[in-house]
């Protein structure tokens, strides 16, 4: 197991890093949800993530297993657990005995005090090329659910899986969206799946890989929500002016066109790297600010997608803390908000009031565009995958962040330095 770092004094220390680094979030980022990996042999003890998770307002957490000692830490904190059965499981887990103790051990154990709402069963397993996960995927889901529904806890807790971008055909224009066509007959008994539990489509996407994919191509600006051009969908008429929002209109379309139009999706894992290869390009510290500044911003906006104005945006940021010890590329490594010390990658500032966006008049790292009009807004935009076994197979997991200029008219920066000695003190 990676060792873990203890932190003194760690509510104190970790809020005042966050506003002496200028990482501030609005109250109303609680929407927004994280992904806690854990590929690192230096990240702090659970116990200690706690304090840095709730002073930034997080309020849902993916895990990608079902750690005993992230969920004990997490007890009676209200903040909201999807876990992870690993791909490995699901050959195990069909077997109706198996999943039960599954579940008994790493989900029921932990009721009520821990407040797991979902179970994701395997992780982009359909686009890894292996004939016997495609096989197992839903006859695993469908043993976990049972195991649910014998333990009374199906109405609690729901079982979905996680899908990369890459399951999509077509995804441009938006309208167009399909997937696969050698993926429609394993996909179409989970949607069918979906329909029944009333369990969420969860979607990894990455407007990060399309721009590494195709820099000169793809404009930075639409893929980093900042004042772009856009592109109008010739079917719908719609603009869009961010290519996360495209790919999410291309799943609700892929789905629809199967006939699941009132599927739910989540997006179980989206972010930006702050750090990089020389070969890969927009890995920055100021893009990945822009990214996700931006999208906590739209988040706290509540607004839906130009297909789905009404929807939830259910999205998990990818990721919590840098990973030291995950193989490939620079960016794999670096796609936390938080250094495992607990200090930020990157300083995101909004301001409770007006959530806006601090120093977002600052131009792109690429300068001033003027738009390429239609852009394929997936175009190698999935996760990539990690042949290594480790607990999840890409550079998700989901990512987050957060509140506060102001408390109850006291200035923040007084407040934490009266927060810092008294602890200390």
């Amino acid at each position: 197991m990676a060792a873990t770092t203890s932190f003194p004094y760690p509510s104190a220390i970790f809020l005042s890093v966050l506003i002496i680094s200028g990482f501030i979030f609005p109250e109303t980022v609680n929407s927004m949800g994280i992904n806690y990996g854990q590929i690192a042999n230096n990240l702090p003890l659970p116990d200690d993530v706690v304090p840095l998770v709730k002073s930034i307002g997080i309020s849902k957490i993916k895990l990608y297993d079902a750690d005993p000692k992230v969920l004990k830490a997490f007890a009676n904190t209200g903040v909201e657990f999807i876990v992870g059965l690993p791909n490995g499981y699901l050959s195990k887990v069909q077997d109706p005995a198996q999943a039960q103790s599954w579940v008994k051990s790493n989900v029921q154990a932990h009721l009520p005090a821990t407040n797991i709402t979902s179970i994701f069963v395997g992780n982009e397993v359909l686009t890894l090329n292996d004939t016997s996960l495609n096989n197992n995927l839903l006859p695993a889901m469908q043993s976990v659910h049972t195991a649910l529904v014998g333990l009374g806890l199906d109405k609690q807790v729901a079982v979905t899986t996680a899908h990369s971008l890459s399951i999509l055909e077509t995804s441009f224009p938006p309208s167009a969206g399909a997937f696969r066509r050698d993926l429609t007959s394993c996909i179409t008994p989970i949607l069918n799946f979906h329909a029944k539990t009333g369990s969420p489509f969860l979607i990894n996407a990455y407007p990060y890989f399309a721009y590494k994919s195709n820099p000169k191509q793809v404009q930075l600006d639409y893929v980093l929500f900042q004042p772009n051009s856009g592109s109008v969908d010739p079917a719908t008429n719609l603009r869009y002016d961010n290519m996360l929002f495209a790919q999410i209109d291309a799943v609700y379309s892929a789905l629809g066109s199967l006939g699941f139009k009132k599927l739910p999706v989540h997006i179980s894992e989206t972010g930006w790297p702050s750090k990089g290869d020389e070969d890969e390009a927009g890995a920055t510290p100021e893009n990945a600010k822009k990214y996700n500044g931006n999208l906590i911003k739209l988040i706290c906006q509540k607004k839906g997608t130009p297909l789905r104005p009404g929807s939830d945006l259910n999205i998990y940021v990818f990721a919590l803390f840098n990973e030291n010890m995950k193989p490939g590329p620079s960016s794999e490594r670096n796609f936390g908000l938080f250094k495992p010390d607990g200090s930020p990658a990157y300083p995101i500032e909004l301001a409770a009031g007006n959530i806006s966006l601090g120093n977002s008049s600052s131009s792109s790292g690429s300068g001033s565009s003027s738009g390429q009009g239609q852009v394929n807004p997936i175009s190698n935009g999935g996760s990539p995958s990690d042949s290594s076994g480790t607990p999840y197979l890409s550079i998700s997991s989901a990512p987050a962040m957060k509140r506060w200029d102001v408390i109850g008219g006291i200035p923040m920066t007084w407040l934490v330095v009266s927060l810092v000695m008294k602890h200390v003190l």
